[in-house]
Parts: C-alpha cells; structure tokens; sequence
C-alpha cells in the first residue's frame, strides 16, 4: 500500500502541512520537529514525488545503473555496455534516448539504498543494479524491498553479475556462475599436478567472493584436499592489485613451497604476480598464477594470464535491453551466465 503525506504527518505526530515544510524546506521548521518528520519518513519509506509528481502513473527518461566502483574494468564494461544498449534502444520523449546515470557505490549498502531511493522519487522507468551484493541477511531483506516498491511504481529492475534475490523483487536476473567457474579453474591446475594451491579472496562479506571460493573449495575437496588446509591458504582481502600483493606475501609466510595461486579477480592476479617476483619466483616455472573475469589486460600480462572469461559486455548489452523493455525476461526470470576457462601462459605443471 502506497505511504501518503498524512501517514507521515500521524507517525511525527505534526500535520501535514508541517511534514510538507520540511520536505520541500521552504518554510522555517524548529529542528527536533525535523528530526521526528524525516524519522518517519525513513520508517515508513515515504518517497516524495520528483519532477513527475503531476503524472503519477507516469515514469521519467532515467535509467539508473548501479555499480560498485566505476573505476574497475569489470563494472567499467558492464555499465558501458548497459549504457550504450539503452541509447540504441531508448524511445524518450525529448530526443529518442533515455539518459542513462550511472550511480558509484563504492560497495556501501547504505549508498545502494540511497540511491535506489533517489531513483523512486524521480520515477525511474528503469534500474540496472550490477555486482556482487554484501551478503547480510538485514540489506538483503531492505534492498528486496526496495526493488519491490520500485517495480510496483512501473520501473523495470534488472539485476547482472549477482544472485537473484527473493520474490519477484527484479523483472530480470542475469547472474554469472561464478562457482561453476571457479571450480573448473581450481579444477584445471589440480590436472596439472599442483596441490599445493593458495587462494586470495575478495572482501568476505560479498556474494561474488563467497559463491568463487565455494567454487574452488569444491574443487579441491573433489581431489580429496579438504580441511583445515583449506583456511590457512586462503587469505581475504579487498578486489585490488594492492590487496592481491599483501594476500599474496601473506600465502608465502604461511607455505613457502607453494606452487599455484588462485586470485579472485584479474586485478587480484596482477597483485599475486608482483608479490611473487618480488620474492625471486618465476610464472610459471616455480608458482603458477590463474584470476577471473578475463578482463582487457589479462591477454597483455606477462605472461599473460589464465583466467575465467565472464561475458561482460554481451551481459550488459543484454541488461540495457531487458532494462528498455526490448527483450523478454528469461523463463523463470534469471538466467546463469557461465564462463569459460581460457588457457593461457601463467599456468603450467609444477616444478617437480
């Protein structure tokens, strides 16, 4: 049921006229009357009406898309690629294209919700929200809810790069396999021979980090390697050359005879690299290296870099389309991404 002005009026115990003061601040208001109006508004998830407001039923030219860092290659892509499909797409009434922002939440839950709740007040007509999601049952929840109001507005949610969320929060999930593809990677230097195999994760608290460990981990176990092992070469850190360094330097200190290391991201590899030929070991003759995603500089590396390719550009393209109401939603409303392994010279046998 819609949230109206007068609810929020009878939760701050003012009338509505109080409560309009303070939202449109064109009129002086004693500041802990303010506190308890926008109190209520964040309980009850009021959402004041944007420019759009005399056309209730109507939504705007916007589209939204979300990413976590705009400065990574592997939401640089998605977003890009989103972005372009919605301009190809797009029927506006101004020009013939929506205009697609693309929000930065550095990985903050606080900053998602925000600026969902930013694209509700200005009627979006779409949102594409991209990445892994923190993996806390209480944002989960709130952000399910969200979503939901949005989508009962009449605004198209697409979410790419993570897991469906419950309900029918989104029009459209696109999710990569990242277990899937973990496995197969974790799974390819074990037929080389290596069992001694570290592993640098990505921040804990993240899907995307989560479902690529499970996904390494389950390979390992496959080759009868579980247990306690497991933990003590695995070290979490954040999706950053710098992090991929540090972890890496870790991983050595704890298992100075390691022969592989598999890193949670391309970025991560590069980081893993550095800390290792730091340490007078080459790639691959004495460790091998392997990341994910198989972004732009991953052929370029030296030597260039196994990885797991993750279609990002052809995923956002899709998103923008499912985002324009172009293509349908896949049955059942996700769709699982897999991704390919590719092969190239960072991993070999080991040394014997």
């Amino acid at each position: 049921m819609t949230v109206t002005l007068a609810d929020v009026a009878a939760r701050a115990r003012v009338s509505p006229a109080t409560v309009s003061r303070v939202l449109n601040g064109n009129y002086p208001v004693a500041e802990s009357t303010r506190e308890r109006v926008l109190r209520a508004v964040d309980e009850l998830d009021y959402v004041l009406n944007g420019p759009a407001s005399a056309l209730a039923a109507a939504t705007s030219d916007l589209v939204g898309i979300l990413v976590n860092d705009i400065a990574d290659p592997f939401f640089g892509i998605i977003a890009g690629a989103a972005q372009s499909a919605i301009g190809d797409t797009g029927s506006g009434r101004a020009g013939g294209e929506k205009l697609a922002v693309v929000c930065n939440t550095g990985g903050s839950p606080e900053k998602e919700l925000t600026y969902l709740t930013l694209l509700q007040r200005q009627r979006a007509t779409a949102v594409v929200v991209t990445g892994g999601a923190p993996a806390d049952p209480d944002h989960i929840a709130a952000l399910t809810a969200k979503l939901t109001r949005l989508g009962d507005a009449g605004t198209r949610v697409v979410l790419c790069g993570r897991p469906p969320l419950p309900g029918d929060a989104a029009t459209a999930t696109l999710a990569f396999d990242n277990r899937g593809g973990a496995r197969g990677l974790t799974g390819h230097l074990l037929a080389l021979g290596h069992r001694r195999i570290g592993y640098v994760a990505g921040p804990a608290d993240r899907t995307t980090t989560r479902d690529r460990l499970d996904g390494h981990r389950d390979a390992m176990a496959a080759a009868g390697l579980a247990g306690p092992e497991l933990d003590r070469l695995t070290v979490y850190g954040q999706y950053t050359r710098a992090s991929g360094y540090e972890a890496t330097r870790e991983l050595l200190a704890r298992e100075p005879s390691l022969t592989a290391v598999v890193a949670a991201n391309d970025t991560v590899a590069l980081g893993a690299c550095a800390a290792l030929r730091g340490a007078g070991l080459r790639i691959p003759e004495d460790v091998s290296v392997a990341g994910f995603d198989d972004l732009p500089f991953s052929v370029d590396a030296v030597p260039s870099l196994t990885t797991v390719r993750l279609p990002l550009h052809e995923a956002g393209v899709r998103a923008g389309r499912l985002a324009m109401g172009v293509e349908a939603p896949p049955p059942g409303g996700t769709a699982v991404i897999p991704g390919e392994l590719t092969l190239r010279a960072s991993t070999a046998p080991p040394r014997a």
